[in-house]
């Protein structure tokens, strides 16, 4: 895998797992955080979370792991041979990777549920357990970051696999915030519509685009906006949060008129 050149000044600086870490809002968390974090992009495409390394802060490592979070049997000896055989430890966890197809219910299937449970919940689960374990990470683990969604609380149409998969995303949130007190701190970023890779299909017919544009009292994010909030859950200026839901998404859910 390739890393940037180490120095010391790079091996003071704590390391941040970042899912999703080749396109949109996981780039974009990727390259600002290396300002202050040596990073682990993962994802599944080599090529592009080699362009986001490029992008990456010049005085701080970067380790690629190519990984596919929808094969949780291998999973955790992954992540514990990756860590190990660098000789690294992660303080901070960024679980950004999500599955999203909307389907009507009628065309739902077994496999697309499991799909969007598997990157979106039960990743979030294993990586924190490898992280907070002893044995594969010394148990440094700090802050975790999990980015779900506004509809986490709402409903939607043609989104009962996405929308449900952050419902428990959120549950898990809290469920390990209580179980990780007070060494660990696990937060989520539920953001609304923004304008990244993943949304761009919903986008491209107009009127949808606009009938969603006029819920939103600030209009469409962007993923610096997210990263905004995520820096700031993993630093200590958040000491004293953990298990909450920090809903970032332009007055979206708080648009009764929308």
């Amino acid at each position: 895998m390739a890393a940037s050149p180490h120095n010391k000044k790079d091996m003071d600086k704590p390391f941040v797992l970042v899912t999703g870490a080749s396109s949109g809002i996981g780039r974009q968390i990727c390259i600002r955080l290396s300002e202050w974090y040596n990073v682990v992009l993962s994802g599944r495409d080599e090529e592009r979370l080699l362009r986001v390394q490029q992008a990456c802060h010049a005085t701080s490592q970067s380790f690629i792991w190519k990984t596919d979070l929808n094969d949780l049997e291998a999973l955790e000896g992954q992540l514990t041979s990756f860590i190990q055989e660098r000789g690294i430890q992660i303080e901070y966890l960024v679980h950004c990777a999500g599955f999203m197809k909307m389907l009507p219910v009628k065309m739902t299937t077994v496999e697309h549920f499991y799909q969007t449970f598997n990157t979106n919940v039960f990743a979030a689960h294993f990586l924190s357990k490898v992280l907070t374990n002893k044995k594969a990470n010394g148990a440094v683990l700090k802050s975790a970051v999990f980015i779900s969604s506004n509809i986490s609380n709402m409903g939607a149409k043609a989104m009962s696999a996405y929308g449900a998969s952050k419902g428990a995303l959120d549950s898990l949130m809290r469920c390990l915030a209580i179980e990780l007190a007070p060494k660990v701190r696990v937060n989520s970023v539920l953001p609304g519509a923004v304008l990244t890779e993943m949304t761009d299909s919903i986008f491209e017919d107009e009127g949808v685009a606009e009938r969603m544009r006029a819920s939103y009292p600030l209009g469409f994010g962007e993923p610096n906006d997210i990263y905004e909030m995520v820096a700031f859950l993993l630093s200590d200026k958040s000491k004293w949060i953990t298990g909450q839901q920090f809903i970032v998404d332009g007055g979206r859910t708080v648009n009764v008129s929308g």
